[in-house]
């Protein structure tokens, strides 16, 4: 077996030294010295959140107070991880939501397994579900972690409907009754 020798140039004193390396470092380190990064006290300041950002999957009602979901768990079957699990109930005769054929019972998103994906959010008929700009969700069990309807409509809110398709309804409802 041959054994090839290489040749290389010797090293100049400032490489057998390494100040040119040592002065590349401190250079670096003098920029982050005069930087005016700032760090944010959390929870008190938040950072800015970017348009478009989906966070914390959340129920919301319509500007009457009245729960926008009517069961037909599309979110829950659309769902990749499984997050979501709905029990359809029935609406009481003579209720304000006496329109809709059923509302959800039971409502719950489990949010260990959530992945922020939005798909509950795109295929939902009645944009009942929404995803927030909230992105820290803790708790201590995993208990905490699953948001029951209570809990949904309460960091949901009450947004605007831009269809009124409940007033529809309940107007041809109620013209037809009259005659």
């Amino acid at each position: 077996m041959a054994v090839i020798q290489v040749d290389r140039k010797p090293l100049t004193f400032a490489e057998r030294t390494y100040i040119p390396q040592i002065l590349s470092g401190l250079k670096t380190t003098w920029k982050h010295l005069r930087s005016t990064a700032v760090t944010l006290e959390y929870p008190e300041q938040r950072p800015n959140i970017p348009p478009g950002y989906r966070g914390v999957p959340t129920l919301v009602k319509d500007p009457h107070g009245r729960e926008k979901c009517v069961s037909c768990q599309l979110c829950e079957f659309v769902c990749p991880p499984k997050a979501i699990r709905i029990t359809p109930g029935e609406i009481p005769p003579g209720s304000p939501n006496r329109q809709i054929e059923k509302a959800p019972q039971a409502f719950d998103i489990d949010m260990l397994r959530c992945i922020y994906c939005g798909f509950c959010q795109e295929v939902c008929p009645e944009e009942a579900i929404f995803l927030q700009n909230q992105y820290s969700m803790t708790g201590y069990t995993r208990e905490e972690m699953v948001n029951h309807k209570d809990k949904l409509l309460e960091l949901g809110g009450t947004l605007p409907d831009k269809h009124f398709k409940w007033e529809k309804k309940l107007h041809a409802e109620q013209e037809g009754n009259a005659h």
